[in-house]
């Protein structure tokens, strides 16, 4: 598969070449004509001198334009404010806008970003985004991708509300379109060397400059190391490593920019980046009572209880190594055209990516040897990516048009590998007697403390086997997903001018959509002590009845009559307990192929009036569209637990809906006191569809359609040239978004079985979507004699959210307050600065996102026979919770040289 996207992104280069030499015959440079100052491709045009807040320029609408003339929710952050606020990857970036929420979880390759409360949720490949991420014109499969650090950064621009019409599929949140420095005809030079706290150590260095009259290159590479931000207590290991979430490694990007004649130029971009690091353990935010269990199967204490989260202490004998390598190809080119007698470019983008992540987890996040994933390549994914564009702009008349056409081709691949450890049988033998006891002395039944002595022996009781052949260290499950996605869309956007102050935008965009899924499920072990348990459940009543559960009745005599009421409830939760997805022989050899076929119209209308040179009036509607998919994990049903003997049995079907969105909004773009100041507001309502939620049920991640989510609010974005303040630049803004899901009932759920884990989400805000956040930042250059001093100061303030999918209390984290600052002084001319720097300056502690630990307790009650939920009781929660946190104050000093 990969040899044909090769032979694909080839043809590709082959027609670009073929255009090239045909422009190249057709527009000779004329004598005396300078041959180098052919356009820069228009995606990666840089921004004029701003001077006014109308020479900021930005790409929304794929065409360059003023940033007041675009009806489109925009939040354009310059060079000179992403260097100064320290942003090197999509994370930093959210200090500057709000309304934006970038998390990360198991791993750095799970990063979400989420616009006005909406995104993608869970650590789940199958999921695609709902806030594109887009680099120099190249759509990225996932958001994870922009965790890396992005480069020489020209300018970055956040567009709020689904802009799928333009930048494609799984944009039905919002769009980070990122645009990186391109080569110079002029020489330059820049080096960078950084020293910070946690043994932060940073050197950065580009170049670019001519390499012929009409070719021009700029290289750049940099390399990082950082200590991590947790401590690690390892226990009786094998981990050996006592920090994690540090930072190791190294990134290149090559370019080139070759101005063919005056109406031709070409592009050819090539990166790498390469990560070897440790992510990510957590830490404990509330140990329940199976900490006790822990304790007394770990060398040390196995975690913290009671938990103190932000001493950055967690737990963990299991490697967390994080492997990261992300590299491809891309080709832009802009041929200058006359059609109708007018203007035209003709724009090809052509990409080939390649991502891969290689990863280690300790999957009970303790330091008691219970579950993992290795670090030997077992546990990965990897995604290959062709993507093609093509686009043809241009004016007839009073109409600006734009038609085009995308095709993506994705392999995904992920191997999963899920082991028992040596502590594994005797932890969960523990807890299912545990559970048992519970069950009968919750219904009132007394109960000799003899029932749950030696308790990890109980399995082995129960199945007649040896103590730790029922879950032997060192086995588990070894599964393959490959997905291939193949997409194909065409798509128009145009501007008809009604009136020299009355504009009417027209887009459309027609999506097929094909998706196929081979999975391929393993047992190491044919999950023996699961298939033990299914096979004999007259067994475990014994052994229950020997240990004094009330399982039968007896006769005066004392025989055997019959059995209790508890009998079914303690056979079947010591089965379902000691089946889960990740031990069930269903999976043993199993193998499914599923395929989905999408064909989806979606499109956008915008009307937009300027009254005067400084107000433009606009209102629009889009429809959103997010493709549906497969989720590449176990799932099981409990349907089989009745007769027969079969068990728990695998789940078919794990494919889930696409998920639509209606937007609408209406706002205003002024720009005031002669330029100066940019006051922009929005007020938005978008309706989703079949909303794609990912939650984690304590042992596997599912995906649930929610019928429907609602979120209503305002966008209001600033930026103030200060006139009176020679150098002095303010920039700001603030989003309202009132984010909720609808009411829904268990039968408006596709599997209604999962309602009880959702119980909490009708009618309340989603997870990780505040109410308000608001940003803020500073900026002022002086002159000092023969230095310039630089001063940036920046903020943003966010409300309170809840952190977990299933919206559970623990999981709320306060409002808080971010704070970054950086001071330099260098020379006039710019060619030497030093500047200190500080990120989170007040050192707030803040969770990112807070999870169930496996198999530690449970939050929600089994509902009664009859039920469909439980009603969730705070009092009877025993779960333990961990969480992964928000980056603790850093500082340090930066040495930059330019030439």
């Amino acid at each position: 598969m990969r040899h044909s996207l090769l032979l694909r992104s080839s043809a590709s280069l082959v027609a670009l070449t073929a255009l090239t030499s045909i422009a190249a015959a057709q527009t000779p440079t004329p004598p005396g004509e300078n041959p180098t100052t052919g356009p820069l491709p228009q995606s990666e045009a840089p921004a004029q001198e701003q001077n006014t807040v109308d020479a900021i320029v930005v790409t929304a609408q794929r065409r360059e334009q003023s940033l007041q003339d675009v009806p489109v929710v925009v939040t354009a952050i310059s060079e000179e404010t992403l260097e100064d606020a320290g942003v090197r990857d999509i994370k930093d970036l959210q200090v500057l806008v709000p309304g934006l929420t970038v998390t990360s979880t198991t791993s750095e390759t799970s990063t979400t970003a989420r616009i006005r409360g909406v995104g993608t949720v869970g650590d789940n490949p199958g999921l695609e985004s709902s806030v594109g991420v887009t680099i120099d014109g190249v759509y990225r499969p996932r958001n994870g991708v922009g965790f890396n650090d992005l480069g020489e950064l020209s300018r970055i621009e956040v567009l709020k509300g689904p802009q799928g019409t333009l930048f494609g599929r799984n944009t039905s949140a919002g769009v980070i379109n990122i645009i990186t420095e391109a080569p110079a005809f002029q020489f330059g030079a820049e080096a960078e060397l950084t020293a910070g706290n946690y043994g932060n150590y940073r050197a950065a260095g580009s170049v670019t400059g001519p390499l012929t009259d009409r070719l021009a290159g700029r290289l750049f590479v940099a390399r990082e190391v950082r200590d991590g931000f947790y401590d690690v207590r390892v226990g009786e290991g094998p981990r050996t490593e006592t920090e994690d979430q540090n930072r190791n490694f190294y990134t290149v990007r090559g370019q080139l920019l070759f101005n063919v004649s005056d109406a031709l130029n070409l592009r050819l971009i090539a990166d790498y980046t390469d990560r070897d690091e440790d992510c990510c353990v957590a830490v404990q935010v509330r140990t329940g009572p199976t900490g006790a269990i822990i304790d007394a199967l770990a060398t040390d204490e196995g975690l913290l209880n009671p938990a103190r989260p932000f001493d950055r202490v967690a737990f963990s004998n299991r490697g967390t190594e994080q492997l990261l390598q992300d590299g491809g190809v891309s080709l832009e080119g802009n041929l200058d055209l006359t059609l109708f007698g007018q203007e035209a470019t003709l724009t090809s983008v052509t990409a080939l990516r390649t991502f891969e992540s290689v990863n280690g987890q300790d999957s009970d996040f303790t330091s008691a040897d219970i579950y993992y994933r290795p670090a030997d390549g077992s546990f990965n994914q990897r995604f290959d990516t062709f993507t093609q564009e093509v686009r043809l702009a241009g004016t007839v008349g009073r109409l600006d048009y734009l038609v085009g056409g995308f095709y993506v081709d994705e392999q995904l691949e992920r191997n999963d590998r899920f082991l028992f450890g040596a502590d594994s049988e005797a932890y969960l033998s523990t807890i299912i007697i545990n559970n048992l006891a519970g069950i009968v002395r919750g219904a009132g039944a007394p109960l000799s403390a003899t029932a749950t002595a030696n308790g990890p022996a109980f399995l082995s009781q129960a199945t007649g086997r040896a103590f730790g052949t029922n879950y032997a260290a060192g086995e588990g499950l070894r599964d393959r997903y490959e997905q291939d996605t193949k997409s194909f869309a065409a798509f128009t956007h145009n501007i008809l001018a009604l009136t020299d102050r009355i504009d009417l935008t027209l887009g459309l965009r027609y999506t097929t959509e094909e998706k196929s899924v081979r999975s391929q499920f393993s047992n190491s072990d044919n999950a023996v002590g699961c298939a033990s348990l299914i096979a004999n459940p007259q067994r475990i009543l014994g052994v229950l009845d020997a240990r004094g559960f009330p399982v039968f009745t007896r006769n005066a005599a004392g025989r055997i009559t019959g059995t209790t009421p508890f009998a079914t409830p303690l056979a079947q939760t010591t089965t379902v307990l000691g089946c889960l997805p990740f031990n069930n022989p269903s999976f043993n050899n199993r193998t499914t192929n599923q395929d989905r076929e999408e064909k989806e119209l979606t499109g956008t209308t915008k009307i937009s009036y300027r009254p005067n040179e400084d107000l433009l009036l606009y209102a629009s509607y889009a429809r959103g569209y997010k493709s549906g998919g497969f989720n590449l994990d176990r799932g099981i049903s409990a349907t089989g637990l009745s007769t027969g003997g079969t068990g728990l049995l695998a789940i078919t079907d794990t494919s889930f809906p696409a998920e639509f969105v209606d937007s609408i909004e209406a706002g205003f773009k002024s720009t005031l006191l002669d330029g100066s100041l940019l006051f922009n507001a929005t007020l938005f309502n978008q309706k989703f569809e079949d909303f794609q939620l990912n939650t984690f049920l304590g042992t596997t991640f599912v995906v649930e359609s929610i019928p429907e989510v609602e979120s209503f609010g305002i966008d209001v974005d600033t930026i103030y040239l200060a006139p009176l303040v020679d150098g002095l630049t303010l920039q700001g803004g603030f989003t309202y978004a009132d984010t909720r899901y609808g009411v829904f009932r268990p039968e408006d759920l596709a599997n209604p079985g999962r309602f009880n884990q959702l119980q909490l989400l009708p009618g309340q805000r989603l997870s990780f979507a505040p109410e308000f956040s608001g940003s803020a930042s500073a900026t002022y250059e002086r002159p000092m004699g023969a230095l310039t001093a630089r001063f940036f100061l920046g903020a943003k303030y966010t409300s309170e959210y809840n952190t977990k999918s299933d919206l559970l209390p623990v999981g709320n984290q306060e409002n808080f307050t971010l704070v970054n600052g950086r001071v330099g002084l260098g020379t006039a001319n710019d060619r030497v600065r030093v500047e200190l720097f500080g990120q989170n300056l007040l050192d707030e502690e803040y969770y990112q996102v807070v999870f169930n630990q496996t198999l530690q307790g449970a939050a929600f009650q089994t509902p009664a026979a009859g039920q469909v939920f439980a009603p969730y009781n705070p009092a009877a929660d025993t779960q333990t919770y961990g969480a992964f946190l928000g980056q603790p104050r850093t500082f340090g000093v930066t040495l930059r040289l330019r030439y």
